[in-house]
């Protein structure tokens, strides 16, 4: 299947005024587009422009509300609960872990936790603002349910993602993944693609193995049970349990700390309710912060010149790829699968904004109908 290059500039500006037309102030389409563009920038293509079709339809359903504000609804020095109010989850999601890194600052760390949100991108986003402005970020979300429990065949959880971020040097400490084996995002990619699913990934309905990510998908959408396995895989002999484990860590800390609906309740009777939770830590509170710093590189430094294994040309920490893909895309552009290029023209066709003047003259004949509903 096909992809189209476009410079990072030129996407961005798509989605600034894709945003803007949709209702959001410059300012905050700004905000959602560079959470969105990270992810394409990392390599990781699942959360990227992939991800705009989500909004496109969360928006034109009322699942998103574009005039949404969040509300503090309990605070301490060290604490936060907010109301997302059923707003964008990157607006919120930046608000909330800028108000973890001011009490950090000033309490040592603190914790937050929202409810009544969205979709809000790559949880690493949230982790990196956290480190960029020198603590320990972590962050995390539930979403709607598609890990399959243990056991069980119908799903339950969330992709329930978490991230964390410490700076090292040459380049932070970055490390952002779900609790299933891959996201629902991998999913749709290998459906637009037409290509069956590795094995273990994903259950069909009865709760047995399936390559077939259309399938999966629609069993997703109509909670008609299947989804995806946890870390480890769907049984305990690989660990599956522990996947299943973590995904309810992030549980506790976004849906249970928060007072709002767990994976299984949310995206029910046109509301998505997904909750979220983010954690600053200032290193300060355990010592000098630089020496820390120093001691922390220096083992990275130490894992990646480790002992190589048979025919591996080198180790890599959490975060260099990231890095490393950042540099090409930025210089080589972004390549866009020409199906999400598909969902780019409907949503300029519903937004009245010219598609060649943003995507250029493309032959959409091909391209395969998203799965996203």
């Amino acid at each position: 299947m096909s992809y189209i290059n476009y410079s990072y500039e030129d996407l961005k500006t798509f989605c600034r005024d894709a945003f803007m037309k949709f209702g959001f102030t410059e300012d905050e389409a700004l905000k959602i587009t560079d959470v969105l563009l990270l992810s394409d920038l990392y390599g990781i293509e699942s959360h990227g422009m992939q991800r705009l079709v989500r909004y496109h339809k969360g928006i034109e359903k009322g699942l998103i509300k574009v005039d949404a504000k969040p509300e503090t609804v309990f605070e301490t020095p060290v604490s936060a609960v907010i109301d997302g109010h059923d707003g964008m989850g990157q607006l919120i999601s930046i608000h909330a872990m800028n108000m973890a890194i001011d009490k950090a600052k000033k309490s040592g760390m603190a914790v937050v936790s929202v409810r009544n949100s969205n979709h809000f991108g790559i949880a690493g986003y949230y982790a990196k603002m956290a480190c960029d402005a020198g603590l320990v970020g972590f962050a995390m979300t539930n979403s709607e349910a598609i890990m399959v429990p243990t056991y069980s065949r119908l799903a339950m959880l969330g992709s329930n993602p978490i991230a964390i971020s410490m700076p090292a040097e040459p380049y932070p400490f970055f490390f952002d993944s779900s609790t299933t084996v891959v996201t629902r995002g991998k999913l749709e990619i290998y459906n637009k693609l037409s290509k069956p699913l590795p094995e273990g990934w994903a259950l069909d309905e009865n709760g047995n193995a399936c390559t077939d990510a259309e399938r999966v998908l629609k069993n997703i959408v109509g909670k008609a049970g299947g989804g995806i396995m946890p870390l480890g895989g769907n049984t305990e002999t690989l660990g599956g349990h522990k996947g299943y484990g973590y995904g309810m860590l992030c549980e506790i800390f976004c849906s249970i700390f928060s007072g709002g609906l767990t994976s299984n309740h949310t995206h029910t009777d046109g509301k998505g309710g997904t909750c979220h939770g983010f954690m600053a830590i200032n290193p300060e509170i355990f010592g000098d912060a630089d020496a820390m710093k120093e001691r922390f590189s220096t083992f990275l430094q130490e894992l990646r010149d480790a002992p190589k294994a048979e025919g591996q040309p080198r180790i890599y920490t959490h975060g260099e790829k990231e890095i490393f893909a950042y540099a090409d895309r930025m210089k080589n552009g972004i390549n866009v699968n020409i199906n999400t290029v598909a969902e780019m023209k409907n949503l300029c066709d519903y937004l009245a904004m010219d598609s060649v003047k943003y995507l250029g003259d493309v032959d959409f004949s091909k391209a395969k109908q998203s799965s996203y509903k």
